[in-house]
């Protein structure tokens, strides 16, 4: 079976719900990359000064989480935000926009389907974001 569509098939119909969400994902996605690599970029180039010196990351990567933590001033959870005008942590905000960039989409599409009236994509969007961001807050967390 052939996967070439004749000249006379129509282009299958894309859902605008799959429109918005790829766009907003494709978007979000960018975005987080290319903020982890300025942020990279500014750190090992010393532009920005940083929390854990580059000569210094052989060392703390081998350390165990606890040790890294008291190592470098145990800042956990969302203590990393405080921390924002140094590289290294500059380079962690591109990090979870990429780790949550699937909840704007999500949110984006989900008036879409309140407008259609399909209320139970709209709560299952919404529930998935409210799991991403409880994941993300550290309020739930599981064996640590």
């Amino acid at each position: 079976m052939s996967a070439v569509r004749s000249p006379s098939t129509p282009p299958p119909q894309i859902a605008p719900e799959q429109i918005r969400y790829a766009e907003w994902l494709r978007w979000s996605g960018w975005f987080g990359l290319a903020l982890l690599i300025v942020a990279s970029l500014l750190y090992v180039a010393g532009i920005l000064p940083p929390h854990v010196p580059v000569g210094e990351l052989p060392h703390v990567w081998r350390m165990p989480s606890r040790d890294l933590a008291a190592t470098i001033g145990g800042h956990g959870q969302w203590e990393w935000v405080v921390l924002l005008h140094k590289g290294d942590m500059l380079a962690l905000l591109g990090i979870a926009v990429l780790s949550g960039c699937s909840a704007l989409p999500l949110l984006a599409v989900t008036g879409i389907y309140l407008r259609r009236g399909d209320r139970l994509f709209a709560a299952l969007c919404l529930l998935q974001v409210a799991v991403l961001v409880l994941a993300a807050s550290g309020v739930v967390s599981v064996g640590h």
